[in-house]
């Protein structure tokens, strides 16, 4: 059954370098404008194409196997009906990335599974079909698909591709799961960052609209953050909870990951402008 496995297809986790939130649209959408970058951690998932239709997915973790609203499941879905094939998968989640930590897990694990089902079952589809697929899953999930570090503008789904300074990342993960639908409903989250052109953004000083309000909910992650702003230039990922600090070397942020206190967990990555799921792709 398994003989035809296609194995290690990564889905990788992104950070959102600068996110402002710039109004809010009548249709409640907010007008962002944010800068995504890739980092070399991420999920992995294997997949085995069958010919009788059914989609099955196995992971360790029982909760997303239990989920009926389950990305991985609903991106093999919309495939098989955009495309009109009869073949279907068995899945396999290796999950690395926290879930609800603002950095892409189920958005990137939708993606990955559309382009390598995509090419597995030889359907043919141009990125631009598989992202617009996409969009219908998740704002984040085309940039996952293009594979390529962006500015983003709109609710998320114009994408410029930039090349953006290749860091080395300590990122912190809280134990808690941030609603994002929570933090854009609050009343008293900044709407109002003027909007900016990408080469005065590029050049500008960063921050995340989203931080102070979610630092003030979730005490968990104002800790993380007021540790870590110590060693190095800190911010949060997207809605949180995860937050990063920014370093020039490994070896940089080793000696600060080192001193990690007991109580907060994290992992050390390198910034890529190409997705892992590109280079991936680009095997066969």
């Amino acid at each position: 059954m398994t003989s035809n496995r296609s194995t290690a297809w990564p889905a990788p986790a992104k950070l959102n370098l600068f996110l402002h939130v710039n109004g809010r649209r009548a249709d409640g959408y907010h007008e962002l404008q944010t800068l995504f970058q890739f980092i070399d951690y991420c999920d992995y998932l294997d997949f085995a194409v069958n010919d009788s239709g059914s989609l099955t997915l196995h992971s360790e973790m029982e909760a997303v196997v239990a989920n009926s609203d389950n990305l991985i499941l609903k991106a093999a879905k919309s495939l098989q009906e955009y495309s009109g094939t009869h073949q279907g998968a068995e899945i396999w989640l290796d999950k690395k990335l926290p879930m609800g930590g603002g950095i892409g897990g189920g958005s990137s694990d939708a993606a990955t599974t559309l382009v390598a089902l995509n090419h597995l079952w030889q359907t043919q589809l141009s990125q631009d079909e598989l992202a617009k697929i996409g969009l219908t899953l998740g704002a984040d999930v085309p940039v996952f698909i293009n594979g390529l570090a962006a500015f983003a503008e709109g609710v998320g789904e114009k994408l410029i591709p930039v090349e953006a300074p290749e860091n080395w990342y300590l990122i912190l993960t809280p134990d808690v799961h941030v609603s994002t639908a929570e933090v854009f409903n609050d009343p008293q989250l900044p709407r109002n960052t003027p909007k900016l052109s990408m080469d005065d953004l590029m050049s500008s000083d960063w921050h995340n609209d989203c931080q102070p309000r979610v630092a003030e909910r979730y005490p968990q992650v104002a800790k993380a953050l007021a540790w870590l702003i110590e060693y190095a230039p800190s911010r949060m990922t997207g809605t949180g909870a995860c937050v990063f600090g920014i370093f020039d070397t490994r070896q940089q942020a080793q000696q600060v990951f080192a001193k990690l206190p007991a109580d907060l967990c994290g992992f050390i990555a390198k910034g890529t402008n190409k997705s892992p799921l590109a280079l991936r792709l680009a095997q066969g």
